[in-house]
């Protein structure tokens, strides 16, 4: 047996509206034999989806690639559905079928020489309420297709006929809008009728003109929201029509009263209309706006995940009735009411409750998060937001009936459309439920950017949590469209030197002041730039990403070598340092490891990130300049901070783990700072102290530096600080802050307290890749090549995780039985070839299944190391066993 499955464009299944850009197509394998390697592929692309005519055939390509395949040479139209399709052979010439039809379809030819024009409410229509746009469309022939394709400034809502086109929320997404917008394309066909129809788009202030940030800030962007939209209507008769945003286009006063992101929404349902209804319709103002800026959607949209049911419905001791979700979510809530015309009932979402059991939002700061509905009294009535997105667990409810019931509230989930790819359980129900915060704090933060909290005045895509995250993202989710899409706004809001905001998309450039000399560019900060093109390499063997970035990551290092009289130390400027360590005086932020040690130590990791990249692009000079200026890089970071003696000259966890994970000392040097990185850990009682800088570091480098025991003692922590002090407090999130609720019940500071921030969260990369021991290859990324290296600990009876690969899915699940024995299962997928290191393992003990290990079919080369076993394993499912006493 021998199946082509999940064929894909672009990471995604039958994508409409792409760029006219040869696309890239990607599948996996199935197969029913150990050692199945793909020799050869054949792909076809016709117009017909019966495939009678063949527009591009690759005939029979030797090769093993099976992700990443550009259609190279394959001339697109725009506005054209192309179907394609793929067969592979394997190493024993077995020929597959054809893989099931799949297709793509392209958007715009120009966007920028778009004739659709800008349209807009006029100035008395442009008092706070959502404004809404229409046209009549009259269709006389029958329809073989129909697309809408359209972009705003501000967020849209499109509905043909009274009905909402799509699934996607908060459209067109968060981008850098003076660089960058994009446009949205949809599939209408079946929406459309003959005779009159109405065309109609509800507006928002969304990211682009609402509130922004801490400081109270609205309209960064621009001032008037404003929409662009053409519907393309194929007859069947083989003519076509084009109906444009411009004149003719009649626009009105919504029942959305206001909405933004943060303050949340005002609805009276007493202003609801008909599209069709003739009152209140004025003509829409024309503006002229930039149109060279518009690219064809890039990211995974956002959209309904899941719904969750409240669990309880309760008074506060101070009287409040508040509805607790159960979860800590980000999304809305969707209700059922009944009552009198004019009357409001309001919802207020928090994410805690404070010692005594009453409602607390005092840490969600400027932004209101509030729902006020205004009942329009003609019976039963449901209503869900629009342009706006809460962060919470409990909702304050004021307004509502005493028979109000759980059922009449439901929390809708809301997040970028990621796929699903890891899962990890064990046998300890505290670790689970620490995944599961993990998760969720993804989930709730990964709203079409990578924020870092979503529920107070900020909701920013701040580059540091991003990058310390995006390791452990990428492990639980397919996370390639979603950071392409933002690391194109990150190279488009570098600055000209270099220079990489703290946030992307970056906000006005006076909201950043007073952070320091540069107001950009931190350590640890802008190396989001280097760091995430670089995962997203790794992870899924994504090469034109790292071209694509690559000057960016040039830029960056750059910026730094210019930065002081050294060009081989960062000793200026401002950085966050160890955001948040425990390690300095009370009230400090910053953590007490020097931040010139930390920015030199991430310039080394920067550069010799970028050498690997221009290793990869077959850049030979860049490569080798590179790595002559990372040797100078260490040499002065040795002088500067590594005594006579060997010891590295500052005392904190973070500075050691920093030089130990990115290879910034050796030898003898290298032994005395896992030493003294263990006496750290030891003096504070086993605990750690380090902030968001040296957390997602700690436990990996533990484990890859002999002391895996230390970190599983870390981990299993339940007192202050630790991750699983969280867990025993109550937590269904990650925290910001490793006391956010104290033991005494109190609360840090309401100043910076979010208890939905995933940087800490970082801790999942090291339950997949250490515990589970599910690792990628740099020389051969995407698992191509796929390291399993499972890391049991005191603690842990069993562990499993899986993650679905672009190649299939990866299997690692190690289990200590009751008769003394190891068993480790392991899967491979077809196409791939693992590299197994079985801990504690003997060769002549080894067992697959019943048989010796080294006679198991799939096995190519199997030996003794210091770990124990390693073995090079063909694709195929693995089931080995051996005696526990050695591990």
């Amino acid at each position: 047996m021998l199946i082509v499955t999940k064929v894909r464009c672009e990471y995604k299944e039958n994508p409409i509206g792409i760029s006219l850009v040869a696309p890239r197509i990607s599948w996996q394998l199935l197969s029913d034999i150990r050692n199945c390697i793909q020799m050869a592929y054949r792909i076809q692309v016709s117009k017909n989806a019966d495939f009678h005519t063949i527009l591009w055939d690759t005939g029979t390509s030797t090769s093993s690639q099976s992700i990443h395949v550009q259609l190279t040479g394959l001339h697109l139209q725009p506005k054209l559905r192309y179907y394609y399709r793929v067969k592979v052979w394997d190493q024993s010439g077995a020929e597959s079928a054809w893989s099931s039809r799949a297709f793509f379809e392209t958007g715009l030819e120009n966007p920028q020489l778009w004739p659709a024009q800008w349209i807009c409410a006029p100035a008395v229509q442009d008092m706070g309420h959502s404004p809404r746009m229409r046209k009549f469309v009259n269709i006389d022939k029958a329809v073989r297709s129909a697309r809408i394709y359209a972009t705003a400034l501000g967020l849209y809502e499109l509905h043909l006929n009274n009905q909402r086109v799509g699934d996607q929320y908060f459209t067109p997404g968060w981008t850098s809008y003076g660089k960058r917008l994009q446009y949205q394309s949809y599939e209408v066909t079946d929406m459309l009728k003959k005779g009159s129809n109405v065309l109609g788009a509800l507006l928002g202030d969304g990211w682009y003109k609402g509130y922004l940030g801490w400081k109270n800030d609205k309209a960064m962007f621009g001032t008037r929201t404003a929409l662009l939209l053409e519907l393309y209507i194929q007859y069947e008769d083989g003519t076509e029509d084009q109906f444009m945003s411009g004149p003719g286009w009649e626009s009105s006063i919504s029942a959305i009263v206001s909405s933004d992101i943060y303050m949340g929404e005002i609805y009276d349902a007493r202003l609801e209309r008909e599209w069709t209804d003739s009152d209140g319709w004025i003509p829409a103002d024309i503006i002229h706006y930039r149109k060279d800026i518009i690219v064809a959607q890039e990211n995974v949209p956002v959209l309904q995940q899941e719904q969750l049911k409240p669990i309880a419905l309760f008074q506060t001791p101070q009287g409040d009735t508040v509805l607790d979700m159960g979860q800590n979510m980000v999304g809305w809530l969707r209700f059922a009411i009944q009552g009198s015309p004019g009357q409001k009932v309001e919802l207020e979402h928090a994410e805690i409750l404070d010692a005594e059991g009453n409602f607390y939002r005092d840490n969600i700061r400027n932004a209101a998060q509030r729902i006020v509905y205004t009942l329009r009294g003609n019976g039963l009535e449901q209503f869900e937001p629009h342009f706006t997105f809460q962060g919470f667990r409990y909702v304050r409810l004021t307004g509502f009936s005493d028979k109000i019931q759980l059922d009449h509230f439901i929390g809708v989930v809301l997040h970028s459309n990621m796929e699903r790819t890891g899962h990890f359980e064990c046998s300890s129900p505290l670790v689970n439920q620490l995944h599961h915060n993990i998760l969720w704090g993804q989930k709730g933060n990964f709203l079409d950017v990578p924020t870092d909290c979503p529920q107070r005045d900020e909701r920013l895509g701040w580059t540091g949590d991003a990058q310390m995250f995006v390791r452990t993202a990428s492990y639980l989710m397919n996370t390639a469209p979603f950071f392409t899409k933002w690391l194109r706004d990150l190279k488009a809001d570098q600055t000209a030197e270099g220079g990489v905001p703290f946030f992307i998309p970056n906000l006005k450039e006076s909201f950043s002041s007073g952070w320091g000399e540069t107001d950009h560019s931190s350590a640890a900060w802008g190396d989001a730039a280097t760091i995430c093109p670089w995962t997203m390499y790794e992870m899924y063997g994504d090469t034109l990403l790292l071209q694509e970035q690559y000057e960016s990551m040039k830029k960056w290092v750059s910026y730094i070598q210019e930065q002081g009289d050294n060009p081989y130390l960062w000793n200026t400027g401002f950085h966050f340092g160890d955001w948040l360590a425990l390690d300095s005086e009370p009230g400090s932020y910053v953590g007490s490891t020097d931040i010139a040690y930390i920015a030199t130590a991430f310039y080394a990791y920067s550069v010799s990130l970028t050498q690997k990249a221009a290793v990869v692009l077959g850049k030979t000079e860049d490569s080798e300049q590179y790595r002559s200026l990372h040797t100078k890089i260490v040499e002065a970071f040795q002088n500067e901070y590594v005594t006579a003696s060997g010891d590295i000259s500052i005392a904190t966890q973070t500075a050691q783990v920093l030089a130990l994970r990115f290879g910034l000392i050796q030898g003898s040097a290298r032994e005395r700072a896992i030493q003294k990185l263990e006496e750290l850990l030891h003096d504070a009682g086993d605990h750690l102290k380090t902030g968001f800088v040296g957390t997602p570091y700690l436990n990996p480098v533990l484990s890859e530096c002999g002391n895996n025991k230390l970190a599983y003692k870390l981990l299993f922590q339940k007192d202050y600080p630790s991750w699983l002090y969280q867990v025993t407090k109550g937590a269904t999130t990650v925290w910001e802050h490793w006391d956010g609720i104290k033991e005494d019940g109190s609360f840090w500071s309401a100043d910076m307290n979010s208890f939905n921030h995933y940087a800490y969260g970082a801790i999942g990369e090291w339950l997949y890749r250490y515990v589970a021991g599910i690792g990628p290859d740099e020389n051969n990324p995407g698992f191509k090549v796929v390291h399993i290296h499972p890391h049991p600990g005191p603690g842990l009876e069993w562990a499993e995780a899986s993650i679905k690969s672009m190649y299939g899915d990866i299997i690692s699940s190690w289990r200590k039985t009751t008769d003394h024995k190891m068993t480790v299962s392991i899967s491979v997928p077809a196409n791939t070839e693992g590299v197994v290191i079985l801990p504690g393992a003997q060769r002549t003990e080894l067992l697959e299944g019943v048989i010796p290990a080294e006679q198991a079919d799939g096995v190519k080369r199997i030996e003794a190391v210091e770990q124990g076993v390693r073995l090079v394993l063909g694709s195929g499912a693995y089931h080995f066993v051996y005696p526990q006493s050695h591990t």
